[in-house]
């Protein structure tokens, strides 16, 4: 194997590197993210000037975080790293307001948000895990990224390392052919609709936050929850809660009040840490605080989240 490009980095804090980039990665099963026996994370990346393998060795004993590409977008995924583990997110001004928050943010002083500079990246998935359950998302996003992108380039094949389609490729994707993927023709509208304008999308990534959500939220099939998810991974954005997710609202009412609320309820409560809200059911899950799960397993035509 030839060697790649490498960029060595010292973050300024004790970077988590594998939960930090496992922000990106969907379901267990993703074919652009694979987790070596070296605790060393491989991602197949779709860069805006090519494709990239890049694989990622958590700090060393130096407080270095060594990354190393191959591929037309090596270099543009070396410069991405910092952004990517969380160099620019910014916690001035959180306050934590509640005490669970409080002890949350205490024991996970150190998480940050990852901004991985690709929105298509993120909204394909995010559009295939609408209103489905994270099962037959994940299988879904699977099996697009085998049969319609392409191996990741230099390592990727012996790692077995994919890169998402392209824009081009997915709106060529014809209907019967999505049908085959298990995803219906409303999510796959709103993908092939997103594929014409990926370029534009792209250029959110230089908005505010607010702003991006607006032209995110401006297509059709693109609704609160797909949006949030979205930023929440390629913009980086602390204010982007997932608003219509099964679990979320639920899990932090019983987390803060004992109460499991609703999404009116959530949006109220998570008020006072607005433009930082998304911090707090992010502080929360890495806790551990969920309600507990004792009823049946939901079925996988069950629809989650229960809007787009």
């Amino acid at each position: 194997m030839a060697d790649g490009q490498v960029r060595v980095w010292r973050p300024d804090w004790p970077c988590a590197v594998v939960r930090t980039l496992d922000q990106q990665r969907h379901g267990g099963g993703d074919p652009t993210f694979r987790l070596d026996e070296h605790g060393r994370v491989w991602r197949g990346i779709r860069t805006p000037v090519g494709t990239a393998t890049m694989v990622v060795t958590p700090l060393d004993r130096h407080g270095e975080v060594r990354a190393e590409a191959w591929g037309a977008g090596a270099q543009w995924a070396l410069e991405s790293v910092p952004g990517l583990l969380g160099a620019d997110d910014d916690w001035t001004g959180f306050e934590p307001r509640h005490p669970v928050v409080a002890e949350a943010w205490r024991r996970h002083a150190h998480a940050r948000l990852g901004r991985s500079g690709l929105v298509m990246e993120s909204l394909v998935p995010a559009i295939i895990e609408q209103k489905v359950t994270g099962q037959e998302a994940f299988a879904g996003f699977r099996r697009l990224v085998l049969r319609h992108g392409e191996p990741a380039p230099g390592p990727g094949p012996e790692r077995r390392l994919w890169v998402q389609p392209s824009a081009d490729t997915l709106r060529r994707i014809p209907s019967w052919e999505w049908l085959r993927l298990h995803i219906d023709p409303a999510r796959s509208r709103a993908i092939v609709t997103v594929s014409r304008v990926a370029e534009s999308l792209e250029r959110t990534l230089r908005m505010s936050h607010e702003e991006a959500d607006r032209r995110l939220r401006s297509l059709p099939g693109i609704g609160v929850w797909t949006s949030a998810e979205v930023r929440q991974r390629s913009h980086g954005d602390p204010d982007a809660v997932s608003f219509g997710d099964y679990h979320i609202a639920k899990d932090v009412g019983w987390a803060l009040t004992g109460t499991p609320f609703d999404d009116a309820e959530l949006e109220a409560f998570l008020e006072p840490w607005r433009p930082q809200r998304g911090r707090v059911p992010t502080l929360l899950g890495l806790a551990g605080l969920r309600r507990p799960r004792h009823g049946p397993r939901m079925s996988p035509r069950t629809h989650l989240p229960v809007h787009g």
